[in-house]
C-alpha cells in the first residue's frame, strides 16, 4: 500500500503497534506525516509473518518462508509464501466490489456483487497446492532473472468460495470458449491506471474443474489483504501466477489469454530442452501447466545433531500439480540407495501428501536426507538440478536437509 495513504488510513493505535510502543505526543502528528519509523515499514508486523520467513523483494512485496516453517499440514497465513507483481490496492469497498463475467465468448455479460457470489452459489472448501512457477530458481547456472526463491515459495491452505464453472455457467459458455482470462484491482509498479501488472489465465478444461474456486475465506477467515482480499482465483496445482488476486473480472475469451505476463518468456519454458544460457525464440516457448512431481522435508531443521545411535523422525509434503503422489522415499547415501516413507492419501484432489519416516544412521559423521517423490505417472523428481530455461521455472530437483552424528 502507498505509505501515506496507508497511515492516512491507520488509527494511531494501529501505528502504535507496528512501531511497537507507545507515539509520545502521537495526537499531534500532522496530517499526511509519515512517522520516520514506518517510512520503512516491517513487512513482519506490515502482513502478520513469522519473523523467519524471507524477504527477497519490497517493490512488490514477495517473501518466501523456509522449509522448517511449512510443517503444518494446512498452511497458516504467517507462513505463506507472497508473491505479487504490482502493488496492493489501496482502495477496497466490499459493498460496492463486483466480479464482471466477459469476453468474446460469454453468452450473457453478467456482473455480481460479493452478496450475490455468496447467496446464489453453492459454496465448496478445498486443500489447494499454490506454488510459484519459480519457486527454487536460486539454483539455476546461468542465473535466471527474477526473484531468487529456494524452497518456500510453495503452500497448501483451505480455500472456500464458489466454483468458478457455476459462475460461467450461469453467465454462459459459448461453444468457441479455449481459455479463461483474470483481471484484477492490484496497481501497476508504474502507477499507470491503463496498465496492468499480470493478467493471466487458464484452459477452459482447468476452469471448468471441481476444485477451481473463486474464493473469498482463507483457513476459515477472509482472505488476507496480501493474498487477495476480499476475492480471489484458486486453480491449485499449476502456476500460483493463474490463481489471480483481488479479482474484479473475468474473459471467456475464444483463444488463448493475451494478458500481461501470458507471453514471451513469462511462465513459459521451452518447448525442446536447451543448452544452458541459449536464448529462446518466442514461439519456441511453452505455457507452464501442471506442476511438476516434488517434495519438501519439513522437520528436523537442516542442521540437525544427532547422538550415535539415536533415531531420526523425518516429515514433510510431496505435490505433483493435477496428478498424485505414488511412491515417498529418503537416501542418506547421496541417492545411492533408497527407503520408503510412510505416505498419507492427499485429503482432497489438488492437496498436496504428508509423509513421514524413521531414519537410523550406522556410525557419526556427516550425513544429508534427499527425499524423492515419484507421480501417478512413475514420474520421479530429479537428484539433482532439471533442465535449464532462461526463467529459472519448474526446479522439482530433491530436497535435501544435512544432519550431525555426534
Amino acid at each position: 500500500m502507498n505509505r501515506r495513504k496507508f497511515i492516512e488510513r491507520t488509527t494511531l493505535a494501529s501505528i502504535t503497534g507496528l512501531v511497537g510502543t507507545e507515539i509520545v505526543y502521537g495526537l499531534k502528528i500532522p496530517r499526511g506525516y509519515v512517522p520516520l519509523a514506518l517510512q520503512d515499514p516491517d513487512p513482519f508486523k506490515l502482513f502478520n509473518k513469522d519473523k523467519d520467513m524471507v524477504v527477497l523483494n519490497d517493490k512488490p512485496w514477495n517473501m518466501e518462508a523456509q522449509a522448517h516453517l511449512l510443517n503444518d499440514k494446512v498452511t497458516p497465513s504467517s507462513k505463506m509464501f507472497l508473491r505479487n507483481n504490482g502493488l496492493i490496492p489501496e482502495e477496497i469497498d466490499l459493498y460496492s466490489w463486483t466480479l464482471t463475467i466477459n469476453g468474446e465468448s460469454v453468452q450473457k455479460e453478467k456482473t455480481f456483487t460479493l452478496k450475490e457470489l455468496k447467496s446464489k452459489f453453492n459454496t465448496h472448501t478445498y486443500q489447494l497446492t499454490l506454488e510459484c512457477g519459480g519457486n527454487g530458481r536460486s539454483e539455476f547456472n546461468p542465473p535466471a532473472k527474477g526473484n531468487q526463491w529456494t524452497i518456500g515459495a510453495v503452500s497448501c491452505a483451505e480455500w472456500t468460495g464458489v466454483r468458478l464453472r457455476d459462475v460461467l455457467e450461469d453467465a454462459g459458455i459459448k461453444d468457441d470458449a479455449v481459455y479463461i482470462g483474470y483481471h484484477a484491482a492490484d496497481i501497476h509498479l508504474s502507477r499507470n491506471p491503463e496498465k496492468e501488472p499480470i493478467s493471466r489465465g487458464v484452459p477452459m478444461a482447468k476452469a471448468l474443474q471441481d476444485e477451481t474456486l473463486i474464493a473469498f475465506k482463507m483457513n476459515g477467515e477472509d482472505i488476507p489483504l496480501a493474498h487477495g482480499y476480499p476475492l480471489r482465483l484458486v486453480a491449485g496445482g499449476w502456476p500460483a501466477s493463474v490463481s489471480g488476486k483481488w479479482l474484479t473480472e473475468i474473459s471467456i475469451r475464444n483463444k488463448v489469454h493475451d494478458g500481461p505476463k501470458m507471453g514471451g518468456t513469462s511462465y513459459r519454458v521451452p518447448c525442446e530442452t536447451v543448452a544452458p544460457g541459449e536464448k529462446v525464440a518466442d514461439e519456441d516457448m511453452c505455457i507452464i501447466e501442471s506442476m511438476p512431481v516434488k517434495s519438501l522435508i519439513t522437520s528436523p531443521k537442516t542442521g540437525a545433531i544427532l547422538k550415535k545411535g539415536q533415531k531420526l523422525q523425518i516429515n514433510g509434503h510431496a505435490w505433483a500439480g493435477e496428478l498424485e503422489v505414488e511412491k515417498m522415499e529418503y537416501s542418506i547415501d547421496f541417492g545411492s540407495t533408497w527407503q520408503s516413507c510412510t505416505l498419507e492419501k492427499p485429503v482432497n484432489r489438488l492437496a498436496w501428501q504428508h509423509f513421514n519416516a524413521e531414519v537410523s544412521f550406522p556410525k557419526k559423521g556427516y550425513y544429508e536426507i534427499w527425499a524423492r517423490a515419484t507421480d501417478s505417472r512413475g514420474k520421479s523428481q530429479p537428484m539433482l538440478l532439471p533442465g535449464w530455461n532462461p526463467k529459472g521455472y519448474l526446479n522439482n530437483a530433491c530436497h535435501r536437509i544435512a544432519v550431525k552424528v555426534a
